[in-house]
């Protein structure tokens, strides 16, 4: 691979801007392979250097992939005025300039959310032309009906008149007021509404899959881990809907029911 500038190296990978990394090399607090950089327009390989900033090793992946058990009360937003931004949650060590939710979930919402600096895989999850699932675990104000399964089936109207994509949810086992959903689409507050078009009221929600990727059982809420782009890959790949409700039934409602 071609060789690149190491404040480029560097700008990519961590928050440090270009001017401060010059400063940093010039105070000798960069090394490569062990040996002390004092300039920052020196060229490395990317594939093979090993770079320490101010006593950190710098990982030699270009993207970074970060997967964070979102609690309630944080918007998923890079701006502050929005409010409390998820990006806080994330340790500075593992945070990058470029570093943004991929996709969404409600304020008041839990769950699975990946974070990433990488463009094309957030693109690539949101196109609909993917339909990537999403499964859902809500905590209902009213029992479980039914019903609900064909219901969701046929595609649920909401309240408004928007009709919905069929989705599919199920009941989790002695738990009359909890409930699975997996859906292929994100319109806004969408579990929410098509419970209310059903007469039910959904007091918590929990994502715990994307695609493939599903939400570790020990990563508890507010607490994030780094994926590799090995793992990331799972979020392309199908689940089977009723083998994931029974497989993670018990795990899951005793996650969002402590929480």
């Amino acid at each position: 691979m071609a060789q690149v500038r190491l404040d480029k190296f560097i700008s990519e990978r961590t928050e440090y801007t270009r001017s401060r990394i010059k400063e940093l090399a010039a105070k000798g607090r960069i090394t490569v392979d062990g040996a002390v950089v004092k300039r920052s327009d020196t060229k490395i390989d990317p594939d093979t250097a090993e770079v320490i900033v101010e006593g950190k090793s710098l990982r030699t992946e270009r993207y970074r992939y970060i997967l964070l058990n979102k609690p309630q009360g944080y918007v998923c937003s890079t701006d502050e005025k929005d409010g409390e931004i998820v990006l806080k949650l994330i340790p500075p060590e593992l945070r990058t300039k470029g570093m943004f939710p991929a996709g969404r979930l409600d304020k008041d919402s839990m769950g699975a959310l990946l974070l990433t600096d990488d463009g094309e895989i957030a693109h690539r999850m949101l196109s609909p032309r993917h339909h990537i699932p999403k499964i859902y675990i809500v905590q209902l104000a009213r029992p479980f009906e039914n019903n609900y399964i064909n219901k969701f089936e046929k595609g649920i109207e909401l309240i408004d008149g928007e009709t919905c994509l069929p989705a599919r949810v199920c009941a989790v086992e002695n738990c009359e007021k909890l409930a699975f959903i997996e859906l292929h689409e994100g319109k806004y507050h969408q579990v929410r509404r098509m419970f209310a078009a059903l007469g039910n009221h959904v007091e918590l929600l929990m994502r715990v899959s994307l695609g493939g990727l599903v939400l570790p059982e020990k990563l508890a809420i507010g607490q994030c881990m780094e994926l590799l782009h090995k793992d990331v890959e799972n979020l392309f790949l199908p689940n089977d809907f009723e083998a994931f409700c029974k497989r993670f039934s018990a795990v899951f409602s005793a996650n969002l029911i402590n929480n």
